[in-house]
């Protein structure tokens, strides 16, 4: 039986409207896949990520894409020479210190020559001095060969003897010999044990505790506790040494700033909580100036008051605090490109391995950035004048080029994706990271402040927390003293024995200046 003419159009219209619901429900369906799928590669980008941070190298080293030519020759990116042309690595160890005469021959470096000589003579016997014709060999000269010996650490025990005098005549008269001061009174401390005890757990990264069994080695009882206490003790002593560096920085006109955490057990915080360890570098070379100081904050309060009457350049990372810091301080904020390139090294841990190696956006990021680094390190021995000169003809343009490229790639790129953060991080911090062109005395990062950091990172692996407020505040002052010491080229073991034993003795601002690292006084 034939349907009528109204069923039928009735049915198309139901089947019309079945179909847009379809259709509308397709549209939805492909939607929440695409999201998914986004998640996905998200979550597989993170994922990477932390397996590359996990077991891969820490070293931000680029990989050349297959087909393509480094853009400059970088000793990061050449391939370890013993292992290309399977040469046996060197076996001799060669002190630093080294006699250098111009024009030498080629060869082997000679032993340092301020290494102490114990001389040891191998003779023949009487029987193979004789000759085969019957006489005797007389000596005609030598062949000297050298070995680096170790001699383990001497304890020893200074023996204090006050001399006492008496009048013979009236027998009323006793006079007794004054002891020198000590940095620690009333402790059994010599300088040379506290400089060793210091340069251990802060250069070296030796926990107390493992001190401790060092010295019980030698038959010697030493407490971690009493070290501790020790440690302590000394930040009453180095403070006005602290704040004459202090000062020194705030009027240098140019700081760098960061900041890394530190856990500490006792304090009013829960002992998971993270504490912060704050860190700012200032001066040139041979006048360098690093500070540590502990704070249970990483807010801008802080930042606020370790800049407060500073001048000019504040430079650091792109930690949002700094830029409110800055302002109300009245400072130029200049940015960090190596925090801005690591953003780029992030995006590169997150591709799939078979795309690592090929080139991309990211490769190409970084390959950029690293052109600017070439430019500072051609740069670095020049004036003032040079550096801005070189910088003006040649990074200038390249920053130019950068930039564009990366406002193209940004409007390309999905924005919640690895190179996507990259190239914000890049475009956000843009006008602070080409500051630097600015002022010939300004760095293009802050790997001062972050090399300054590094040793606390690796000593905080070993000792992995402070136990007290107080423990930590002392670590920042000692971290202070001996950083600032090793950027000034001194040996700290060294330093830090004539320091504490002629730091009791300062009485003026004077005294205290001729002991800061970078004066010669101690030397």
């Amino acid at each position: 039986m034939l349907e009528s003419p109204s069923v039928l159009a009735d049915t198309a219209v139901n089947t019309g409207d079945r179909s847009a619901v379809l259709e509308v429900q397709i549209t939805e369906l492909r939607a929440r896949v695409e999201a998914r799928d986004q998640r996905i590669r998200l979550l597989e980008e993170a994922l990477r990520v932390l397996k590359a941070n996990t077991y891969g190298p820490s070293r931000e080293r680029l990989s050349v894409a297959a087909g393509q030519v480094e853009l400059f020759n970088e000793i990061e990116a050449t391939l370890d020479i013993t292992d290309a042309v399977g040469m046996e690595p060197e076996l001799k160890a060669t002190p630093l210190r080294e006699d250098k005469s111009a024009g030498g021959k080629p060869g082997r470096t000679k032993l340092a020559s301020h290494l102490p000589r114990v001389e040891i003579r191998h003779e023949l016997t009487a029987a193979e001095r004789q000759c085969g014709c019957g006489g005797v060999l007389a000596e005609i000269g030598a062949d000297v060969s050298e070995q680096i010996d170790y001699v383990p650490a001497k304890v020893q025990v200074l023996r204090h003897v006050r001399v006492k005098y008496a009048c013979p005549g009236c027998e009323q008269c006793v006079k007794t010999a004054a002891l020198p001061e000590y940095i620690l009174p009333k402790t059994n401390a010599s300088p040379g044990l506290l400089a060793q005890l210091v340069t251990s757990k802060y250069v070296d990264s030796l926990p107390l505790y493992r001190q401790e069994a060092m010295f019980e080695r030698h038959g010697v009882r030493l407490p971690r506790a009493t070290q501790a206490a020790w440690m302590i003790g000394l930040t009453v002593p180095l403070q006005p040494l602290l704040n004459l560096m202090d000062e020194r920085l705030r009027s240098s006109g140019y700081v760098r700033i960061d900041e890394t955490r530190v856990q500490v057990l006792n304090s009013d915080k829960a002992p998971s909580a993270l504490h912060w360890m704050w860190v700012r570098v200032a001066g040139p070379k041979q006048q360098r100036i690093i500070l540590f100081d502990y704070d249970p904050s990483r807010g801008g309060k802080v930042a606020d008051g370790l800049i407060e009457g500073c001048s000019g350049y504040l430079q650091s990372d792109g930690y949002q605090a700094y830029e409110g810091v800055s302002a109300r301080a009245g400072l130029i904020h200049v940015g960090c490109f190596a925090h801005a390139r690591r953003r780029f090294f992030e995006a590169l841990k997150a591709l799939p391995n078979a795309q690592r190696k090929q080139a991309s956006a990211a490769h190409q990021a970084v390959r950029r950035i690293d052109a600017l680094y070439l430019i500072e390190r051609q740069i670095k021995d020049l004036d003032d004048e040079g550096r801005t000169r070189i910088r003006r003809e040649e990074a200038v343009p390249q920053l130019a080029s950068l930039h564009e490229w990366a406002a193209k790639m940004q409007h390309e790129t999905m924005p919640s994706g690895k190179l996507g953060e990259a190239l914000g991080y890049l475009i956000t911090q843009w006008p602070k990271l080409v500051r630097y062109v600015e002022d010939p005395r300004l760095a293009i990062d802050t790997n001062l402040a972050e090399n300054a950091i590094r040793p606390f990172a690796l000593g905080r692996r070993n000792w992995l927390f402070a136990d007290t407020v107080k423990g930590a505040k002392a670590s920042a002052a000692l971290y202070s003293v001996v950083s600032t010491a090793r950027a000034n080229g001194l040996e700290p073991h060294a330093y830090l024995r004539r320091l504490f034993a002629e730091l009791p003795k300062a009485k003026t601002v004077e005294d205290f200046e001729a002991m800061l690292p970078f004066n010669t006084a101690l030397i």
